[in-house]
C-alpha cells in the first residue's frame, strides 16, 4: 500500500462543547507514524467544522444555513489545530474543500487530481472537507463517508480507512443484541442494508452505519478496499494499518 485516505468523523473530533483535542492529537501522531514507518502518502478527510464552529456560536444545526455558517467559523479553527500539531512532526498540511460536483465534472476532477499529486509529491498532508459553506444542498455529498470514498477512488488511493464512533460492522445491532459480533471481512453488501434508515450517533454527525456501507459499496464496485474501525481508541487502526495485524474492525473487500 502506497496511498491511504483516512476519514475521521465529527463524533470523534468533538467532546461535549469543545473539540476533542486529545483525539485530534492522537490522529495526527498516527498519521505521522504511517508516513515515517510505512512511507505512506496520507490524505485526511476530516469532519468537525460544524462542531468546531458551534464551540464559538450556538445555532440551531437543523437549519442548513446555520450549519453552513458554523462550518465557516469552524473550518479555520480546525485547520489551526491540525497545522499546529502536524508542525510538531515537521509535517506540512494543506486544505482542500470539495463538493460532489467537483468529481462529476471531468475538468474539475482532473484539476483536483493534479493539485493533489503536487501536494503528495511534496510530502504535504492534504486535509479535505466538504465545501458546505457556499454549496447548495443539491451539490453536497451530505456526509464525509461518501466524500472519503470518492477521494479514495479519484485520487488513486489503495484504501479508505474510516475512523468512527462505530468500531466495525456487526452481524446484528450491537445496541440491541449483546452477542453481536464484528464481521472482520465483508465481501458484499445487500441492497436492504444500503436502504436502512440513517442513524448517526452524534447530533453533529450526518452519517451512521448506512453511509459507511454506501461508501464501502462504492469502493468495492471499483475494486478498492475500505477499513472501518474506532477513532476513539486507535489500537485496532495501529494494529492493522501500521503493523498488518487485523485483530478487529471490518475490511470491506470485493472477493476475487
Amino acid at each position: 500500500m502506497k496511498r491511504l485516505v483516512i476519514k475521521v468523523g465529527s463524533a470523534v473530533l468533538r467532546e461535549d462543547t469543545t473539540l476533542a483535542i486529545n483525539r485530534l492529537n492522537n490522529l495526527v501522531d498516527f498519521i505521522a507514524k504511517l508516513k515515517e514507518e510505512k512511507n505512506l502518502q496520507v490524505i485526511l478527510v476530516s469532519s468537525g467544522a460544524v462542531a468546531a464552529g458551534n464551540t464559538k456560536l450556538n445555532l440551531d444545526r437543523k437549519k442548513i444555513l446555520n450549519r453552513q455558517a458554523l462550518a465557516a467559523i469552524g473550518q479555520p479553527l480546525l485547520m489551526k489545530y491540525y497545522k499546529k500539531r502536524f508542525a510538531q512532526h515537521d509535517i506540512k498540511c494543506a486544505q482542500m474543500l470539495l463538493v460532489a460536483e467537483d468529481f462529476d465534472s471531468r475538468k474539475r476532477s482532473e484539476n483536483a487530481k493534479a493539485v493533489m499529486e503536487i501536494l503528495l509529491e511534496n510530502d504535504i498532508v492534504p486535509i479535505i472537507n466538504e465545501n458546505d459553506v457556499i454549496a447548495n444542498e443539491e451539490l453536497l455529498f451530505g456526509d464525509n463517508d461518501q466524500l472519503g470514498a470518492h477521494a479514495a477512488y479519484f485520487f488513486d488511493a489503495d484504501m479508505l480507512a474510516i475512523l468512527s464512533d462505530i468500531d466495525g460492522f456487526y452481524d446484528s445491532n450491537p445496541h440491541e443484541n449483546k452477542d453481536a459480533k464484528i464481521l472482520k471481512i465483508v465481501n458484499s453488501i445487500d441492497d436492504e442494508e444500503l436502504q436502512m434508515k440513517h442513524t448517526p450517533n452524534s447530533e453533529f454527525a450526518t452519517g451512521g452505519i448506512v453511509t459507511k456501507l454506501k461508501a464501502a459499496n462504492f469502493l468495492m464496485k471499483r475494486n478498492k478496499k475500505m477499513y472501518l474501525t474506532s477513532g476513539f481508541d486507535l489500537k485496532n487502526a495501529y494494529d492493522y494499518l501500521l503493523y498488518d495485524n487485523h485483530n478487529s474492525g471490518t475490511i470491506f473487500q470485493k472477493e476475487n
